[in-house]
């Protein structure tokens, strides 16, 4: 072993050391690795930062932005009202993600389909108020899992066709994954339904002061326009689109107070007073069709489409010149050009129309307006803005684009039209052009720490390779197998590919240890196929850490993982992978 290999085994093993300590946050570790590495001399000073250019950051930044875009569309909680109402078994939601996850990732990009129902997941542990970790990290080892079923689903597949053309003259074929790929998935998923558990609940790492802030008890109004889905439908049916979030407190109909009973029937110009939280209020006002007033939308100064508009959330303080005004009687829209969307007061339920509300010192108040009416308009009326956070109650949607988008995106990677980084960047850039996400938005949805940390592990993993570790490796193993029975013999380089592709990517994990595996073979005197398989279910089954694969390291903020965390449940699925994939791989690729 020479000194270069012997520094950057240390480094590596010392990196993984800090990471499962926890005591320090994972981008910072990852950063003093890559400076130790570059101190020591095993990272080049010219290739320090390559990282920062790699395609895995792309694509994880851009999936993040897509993944809330969709998010933000609302047509995930349409999706969900309409076609699961009544699914609230947490058991049952894991499933249906899993399940979905897996088999998409058969046929598509496995970061695109995880990209696709992560605010599925979100809206499901908004519904069953649990953590949304309880399901990212199954649906991420879902859609790794799903890969193996298929030649298109990973790319540890398609590099070892590639590989068997250059050793034998015949590739694997599309479907040659299946039998082998199919009962892994299988056993996988169902083992993910029962041992989800092991994971802890973890809270987003991305909860910041704007997110603590939680108000409740939000006054708002909506009238029921002409084409609404509610108009005929009992009260009780709108009241579910709010996940228990919101109720209707009163119903103005021509002037007639009437009560807010379960079975009362909904009609046409029907006004609503709603009271919940604000994500509640939108949803209710998103799906039912609803019009409230911010629909009104603010005149732009500058001509601005509606983009340039945003809803923020203030406290009238004492010596505001709005105590004992309401907005009616402040013509709010027409005068300052801004909307008056809720209004909460602690303590107190109100039953007024939102417009005759006489406001108060220490009322909470949700405003719509441009970013250029905003700011002078709180300043003026004595409002403290509180810290800001995401209203979407009175934005507009545009719930089919992200949806066209993303499919898009992913139709143009399947048939090979462009690849994967480019196709992911240019959706979450269509995202951002056609104002699914506004611009404000968009660097609060890509995970700043995760993506520092991807850049900077990338040039550390990599020395492996380049100062011959990965082949030392190579050799201990070539020792160990020569001894063991045809089976022990492949759950050695199948177990071997699962070690390594943490450092390496998974297609280089398959370069390096394909020609391994085939030299055992050709030793041993068996055929090649069972190994070469082997070793593309391996390095396709990274579950132990969040940096070896996109879709790990996708889920890992939003879900508040540790790193810790990921061998707690990615440690016995190995296993449960390992004696499935292993005999599975001798009938149907028989060794001789």
């Amino acid at each position: 072993m020479t000194a270069e290999q012997s520094l950057s085994f240390l480094v590596i093993g010392a990196m993984m050391a800090f990471f499962i300590w926890d005591r320090f946050r994972y981008d910072i570790i990852a950063c003093s690795a890559l400076m130790l590495s570059v101190a020591v001399g095993i990272v080049p000073f010219d290739h320090a930062f390559d990282g920062f250019s790699d395609d895995i950051v792309i694509i994880v930044g851009s999936a993040l932005i897509v993944s809330a875009g969709v998010a933000r569309s609302g047509v995930v909680d349409a999706a969900i009202q309409r076609f699961l109402p009544d699914l609230k078994s947490v058991r049952a939601q894991l499933a249906l993600l899993v399940v979905t996850v897996t088999v998409l990732s058969a046929f598509i990009k496995n970061i695109g389909a995880l990209a696709i129902m992560i605010p599925v997941a979100f809206q499901f542990a908004r519904r069953s108020n649990v953590q949304p970790s309880v399901f990212l990290m199954p649906m991420a080892f879902g859609s790794l899992i799903g890969g193996l079923m298929t030649q298109v689903g990973t790319s540890p597949n398609v590099v070892v066709s590639r590989m068997r053309q250059d050793l034998t003259g015949e590739s694997f074929t599309m479907f040659d994954f299946t039998p082998v790929g199919a009962s892994v998935a299988l056993v996988g998923a169902v083992f993910l339904l029962f041992a989800y558990r092991l994971v802890p609940e973890r809270k987003s790492q991305q909860v910041s002061v704007n997110q603590a802030i939680e108000i409740t008890d939000y006054t708002s109004e909506a009238v029921v326009v002409p084409g609404s889905p509610m108009i005929g439908k009992p009260l009780g049916n709108l009241v579910k689109l709010g996940d228990g979030g919101a109720v209707v407190i009163a119903i103005f109909r021509r002037g007639t107070h009437l009560a807010p009973l379960p079975d009362a029937i909904i009609e046409a110009d029907d006004i609503l007073l709603l009271e919940g939280g604000p994500a509640a209020l939108d949803r209710i006002v998103s799906q039912a069709k609803l019009r409230i007033p911010g629909d009104r939308l603010p005149a732009s100064n500058n001509g601005k489409a509606p983009a340039d508009i945003e809803a923020i959330e203030a406290v009238i303080a004492s010596g505001s010149p709005l105590i004992g005004m309401s907005a009616q009687r402040l013509a709010l829209f027409n005068n300052h050009n801004i909307n008056l969307l809720a209004v909460s007061r602690q303590g107190e339920r109100l039953k007024q129309r939102l417009g005759s509300i006489r406001l108060q010192a220490g009322d909470i108040v949700v405003l719509q307006g441009t970013r250029r009416d905003l700011p002078p308009f709180l300043q003026d009326f004595g409002c403290l803005p509180l810290a800001q956070r995401e209203i979407l109650l009175g934005t507009i949607r545009r719930a089919t684009v992200p949806l066209i988008v993303l499919a898009a995106a992913m139709g143009a990677t399947a048939v090979g039209v462009v690849p994967v980084p480019v196709a992911f960047f240019a959706a979450a850039l269509a995202m951002v052009i056609f104002r699914v996400i506004p611009l404000r938005d968009v660097y609060r949805a890509v995970d700043g720490p995760i993506l520092v940390m991807l850049a900077a592990l990338i040039p550390v993993s990599d020395t492996l390779r380049t100062t011959g570790g990965s082949d030392l490796i190579a050799g201990w193993l070539s020792g160990i197998a020569a001894d063991l029975p045809p089976g022990g013999a492949l759950a050695l380089i199948l177990i071997a590919a699962m070690a390594v592709t943490p450092f390496l990517n998974n297609a280089a994990t398959v370069l390096v240890m394909a020609p391994i595996a085939a030299s055992f073979a050709a030793a041993l005197g068996y055929k090649p196929d069972a190994f070469l398989m082997a070793v593309a279910i391996g390095a396709g089954s990274d579950f132990l850490t969040p940096i070896g694969h996109q879709c790990n390291t996708l889920v890992m903020g939003p879900g508040g993982y540790r790193f810790s965390d990921y061998p707690r449940l990615g440690l016995p699925l190995s296993a449960v992978i390992v004696l499935v994939a292993v005999p599975m791989l001798m009938w149907v690729w028989p060794l001789h």
